[in-house]
C-alpha cells in the first residue's frame, strides 16, 4: 500500500512538475484587450525603441527602427530600418499574409523558410530562423517572437533567440504607432 501511495504521489508530482514547464500558448491571451489586428497595426509608420541582452541579461546592443507598414487585402509590407547603437544600420522587409483563422505567414530576405504566427486577443506569437550575421560569418538561430498590444498606439515585443535549443538571448521592444 505504501509503494502504491509513493508511486501515485511521484506520478502527480512529475505531472505538477511537467504543467509548470510547459510554455504558454498565443489562445491563453483570447480574453485579453485590447484586441490586436495585426493588419490594423501594422499600417502606417511606427517608431520601436529596442535592446539585445544576452543570455545573462546584459545589454550587448541598442536599436531604433522605423518602420513603414502597408497592406492591400491579405498581403502586407513591413520595411523596417534598424539604426544601432554603434552607428550601423540594417533594413529587413517583411512580407506577410494573413491566413484563416488569425494565422500569418512571412518572409524575409534573411529569414530562412517562412514565419509562422498566431494572433489571439491582444497577443501575436511566431517562430521563425533568422541567418544573423556574427563576427564575419553567417549562423542561423530561432526566434520564439511573443507581441502585446497596451493599447492603440503601443505594443511590446519580446524575442527568444536560441540554437540548438540553447538561450542565447532576448530581443526586447517597444512599438509605438504614430499618429496620423
Amino acid at each position: 500500500m505504501q509503494r502504491r501511495t509513493l508511486v501515485a504521489a511521484l506520478a502527480a508530482g512529475v505531472t505538477v512538475t511537467l504543467a509548470g514547464c510547459s510554455s504558454p500558448k498565443v489562445t491563453d491571451y483570447a480574453n485579453q484587450t485590447p484586441v490586436l489586428d495585426l493588419r490594423s497595426y501594422f499600417n502606417g509608420t511606427l517608431d520601436a525603441y529596442g535592446v539585445f541582452t544576452d543570455r545573462s541579461g546584459a545589454v550587448v546592443k541598442r536599436f531604433t527602427v522605423v518602420m513603414d507598414c502597408r497592406w492591400s487585402g491579405n498581403e502586407g509590407v513591413l520595411d523596417e530600418a534598424f539604426t544601432y547603437s554603434d552607428g550601423s544600420t540594417q533594413r529587413r522587409i517583411w512580407r506577410l499574409t494573413a491566413l484563416d483563422g488569425g494565422r500569418f505567414v512571412g518572409r524575409a530576405d534573411d529569414v530562412v523558410g517562412q514565419a509562422q504566427g498566431q494572433q489571439s486577443g491582444n497577443a501575436f506569437q511566431w517562430g521563425y530562423t533568422l541567418a544573423l550575421p556574427v563576427d564575419g560569418r553567417v549562423i542561423e538561430v530561432q526566434f520564439d517572437d511573443w507581441m502585446f498590444l497596451m493599447d492603440e498606439r503601443v505594443m511590446l515585443n519580446r524575442a527568444a533567440m536560441s540554437k540548438w535549443g540553447v538561450h542565447l538571448g532576448d530581443v526586447t521592444l517597444s512599438f509605438v504607432k504614430r499618429k496620423t
